[in-house]
């Protein structure tokens, strides 16, 4: 299984960034995606998941409105829409795989076997 993370970069507050997640070795729409995303020197932390079938989508309180979780299973691939970008969104962001069919989003790291190796995100004030 390989997760690849892309379109992260150097962005001003208020600004837009969209990041993908390609998924390959897997059957993609047996899976839920998440995204989490980790600053320096805290834990890493859920930002928005999406059940296989994407009827149904969950965020964290602090990107709520904000950002937004989508996916294409035609192309194996789970975005993540970002605007309003604050600098406190500056993160690696991570996409992360789960097989499950349940139409609820999990919101813990330690439920997800597959991680991406991470794009960094940089929102400048």
């Amino acid at each position: 299984v390989q997760l690849q993370a892309s379109g992260g970069g150097l962005v001003q507050a208020g600004g837009s960034l969209r990041l993908s997640c390609a998924a390959s070795g897997l059957t993609f729409s047996m899976y839920m995606m998440g995204w989490f995303r980790q600053a320096p020197g805290k834990e890493r932390e859920f930002v928005a998941g999406i059940t296989r079938s994407g009827g149904t989508t969950g965020y964290a309180d602090s990107v709520k409105g904000r950002f937004t979780i989508s996916r294409d299973n035609a192309k194996n691939t789970v975005y993540l829409q970002m605007n309003s970008l604050k600098p406190e969104d500056t993160a690696v962001y991570y996409c992360a795989a789960r097989h499950d069919s349940v139409r609820l989003v999990y919101r813990s790291a330690g439920n997800y076997g597959y991680w991406g190796q991470g794009t960094l995100v940089t929102v400048s004030s």
